[in-house]
């Protein structure tokens, strides 16, 4: 799967810009929709006031003849205009710019539209309803006023947005420098360099990735120094049968008779044998540690598996005349793989046969105990001090006492399979002493 990279600052830098940006553009459009009736509100309430005004003048004064206001003082007295009628439709006084005809034949507020423009009038009798006064204003007036308001409202944006994304630019920047910092430390590490990275100052939102590359190199460095300590013991283990191999084969190379060259190569038969086993151990163990889960797992038959490895192992039990008794209930199922789950028993089994004299006894059962499977092999062998027990599970940890051949990885492979398949393993006394007695438990499927 191809990664998709993206700029985080250009990323911020237009998240930020563009949430300004909409939240400006929404400020200023209801601002000048409010602006906007708040003039005509204002306008109108002026020419309320100006109707009343000429009204209450006239009032005192009905001339005969028509009066006009004279020339215009202001540019935008040519776009006021007013007239004051007389009841019986005698026109009494006009501005400079109105018609001798009504401006208006509605009472109150009402609009225009014609050649002359669009006009908004307001019109009001006197309470004898003798003198009526219309006033009449044209929207160019409103429009110039909320087009000045609307140039004020965006002339802060067209130079502000540059500047808030010119310091939000530099803001993102000095922000996510410390992230080159971090980068640049993992970068200039050596493969070796497995510790923790600390860096001096860190943002806080980084510290999960942190976290995470910390323990990914921890597991890592705990990886790596598994597998040296796995290299320099098997070395160190292997220096000595190979260097027995290499005796017996001069020894056989120099015999002085068909005899004693049999004896030599049966020795050293018996010395393949076991670097071979050692071999087979060290690569099963080689194959369990890089694991962190379970490959494939399937309902496994606990009963049936062990009774197929007590059968592959019953010439060794033939040998030593061994007492040996397999008892196994019925529906001890669990999720694990066959194949590893065979190497724990096979391991198990074996070592209880090997470490048993001659006429010993073995005693191999699977039952099912509060939902759980237990798998439990005890043996009349010298058994393991209590003080050794938790060390004979390390790799190549072999008791002092024992004189019986092995690799020391038997029960280092047990406890690895146990811990990937989630297995509870107990070493004890076994009952009657002296003998061990290990018990492997796992959570049965239902």
């Amino acid at each position: 799967m191809n990664t998709v990279w993206f700029s985080l600052r250009r990323r911020l830098l237009s998240l930020l810009l563009g949430g300004v940006a909409a939240a400006w553009l929404v400020t200023m459009i209801f601002s000048y929709i409010d602006a906007h009736h708040e003039v005509d509100e204002l306008f109108d309430a002026q020419l309320a006031q100006a109707a009343q005004t000429l009204l209450a003048l006239a009032s005192h004064d009905e001339g005969e003849d028509i009066e006009d206001l004279g020339d215009v003082a202001h540019k935008y007295q040519r776009r006021l205009r007013c007239q004051i009628w007389r009841a019986d439709g005698k026109l009494l006084m006009r501005s400079n710019n109105a018609p001798e005809t009504a401006l208006t034949a509605a009472d109150g507020f009402s609009e225009t539209r014609g050649d002359d423009g669009h006009w908004r009038h307001y019109s009001q009798w006197n309470s004898e309803r003798s003198l009526q006064v219309q006033v009449s204003e044209n929207h160019h007036i409103r429009d110039d006023l909320i087009g000045h308001i609307a140039w004020r409202l965006l002339f802060p944006a067209l130079f502000g947005l540059p500047l808030i994304g010119l310091w939000v630019w530099l803001a993102t920047r000095q922000g996510l420098a410390s992230l080159g910092g971090v980068a640049a430390q993992i970068a200039s590490r050596d493969p070796q360099q497995l510790q923790a990275v600390s860096p001096p100052s860190a943002p806080e939102e980084i510290r999960p990735m942190l976290e995470a590359l910390n323990g990914l190199f921890q597991r890592v460095e705990t990886a790596l120094e598994t597998e040296r300590r796995f290299t320099a013991d098997a070395a160190h283990e292997l220096r000595t049968p190979l260097a027995a191999l290499q005796a017996q084969l001069q020894v056989a190379l120099r015999a002085r008779d068909s005899d004693e060259r049999d004896r030599s190569l049966q020795q050293l038969q018996s010395g393949l044998s076991r670097a071979s086993h050692l071999v087979d151990q060290m690569l099963q163990l080689a194959r369990l540690d890089p694991e962190s889960g379970l490959p494939d797992p399937q309902p496994v038959d606990l009963g049936r598996l062990a009774e197929s490895v007590c059968a592959e192992l019953g010439t060794l039990i033939l040998d030593k005349n061994i007492d040996f008794d397999f008892a196994a209930d019925s529906n001890c199922t669990v999720t694990g793989q066959a194949e590893w789950l065979r190497v724990l028993i096979r391991n198990l089994i074996d070592n209880a046969i090997r470490y048993t004299p001659h006429d010993g006894r073995v005693r191999v059962g699977i039952n099912r105990d509060n939902g759980r499977c237990v798998l439990s092999v005890s043996d009349s062998g010298p058994g393991i001090p209590p003080e050794e027990r938790a060390s004979v599970l390390r790799r190549f940890h072999r008791l002092n006492h024992t004189d019986q051949p092995g690799s020391g990885l038997g029960l280092a492979i047990v406890a690895r399979i146990a811990e990937l398949h989630g297995a509870r393993l107990e070493l004890d006394q076994a009952v009657p002493p002296p003998g061990l007695l290990v018990k492997a438990s796992w959570t049965a499927r239902a």
